[in-house]
């Protein structure tokens, strides 16, 4: 598909980007009714197997599920591979790197009880349930979101963190942390970015 045909597709269904966004592949980008979807400037998003050779599973897949959600990706920011999800709020920091195969999901997709699982399904308008819960994610600037980690629900990334690559991540980390592991924790600080 022609990137110029996909970016217009984009600009219909009310999806926001910079100049110079750089698709290779075809991604998968969907924009809720009365929600917001936000791409920055200079962004580069890789869906194709061999855009990126750690091995991509699948193609970027960016979606806002609910009505008021957002998804805000700052410029300079390269993903690849990576499910972006949100039903509340999900900020991605300019100069990120978002690394082949990453999830990012600010909701857990059902409720955990029993009883307010069944209720969901009996739902019609189930994407849009308040009773999936939700929290935000917030991951600053410059950081470097390893392969094939996760990204949980209510997480704040400070600026220049780094993410291992596999880790699952659910918390407040500080500036300028390395966090690795299941679940992750901070393994080594690093000096100030000048």
């Amino acid at each position: 598909m022609n990137s110029n045909w996909f970016k217009a597709i984009m600009k219909a269904t009310k999806i926001e980007y910079g100049k110079n966004l750089l698709l290779k592949g075809v991604p998968l980008i969907f924009n809720q009714k009365g929600a917001r979807l936000k791409i920055g400037r200079n962004v580069t998003i890789k869906s194709s197997f061999f855009s990126n050779l750690v091995g991509l599973y699948s193609r970027t897949i960016i979606v806002t599920r609910a009505s008021g959600a957002e998804i805000i990706i700052g410029d300079n920011v390269g993903i690849s591979g990576a499910t972006i999800y949100a039903r509340k709020h999900i900020e991605i920091g300019e100069n990120t790197c978002i690394g082949g195969n990453c999830k990012i999901l600010d909701n857990d997709f059902h409720p955990i009880e029993v009883e307010t699982r069944n209720k969901l399904l009996q739902e019609t308008n189930g994407g849009d349930s308040n009773l999936i819960p939700s929290k935000e994610i917030k991951i600053g600037k410059n950081c470097f979101i390893g392969c094939n980690s996760i990204i949980l629900k209510g997480t704040v990334l400070g600026n220049g963190c780094v993410v291992g690559a596999g880790a699952v991540v659910c918390g407040k980390y500080e500036d300028n942390c390395v966090i690795a592991g299941n679940p992750a924790r901070v393994i080594k600080r690093l000096d100030k970015c000048r």
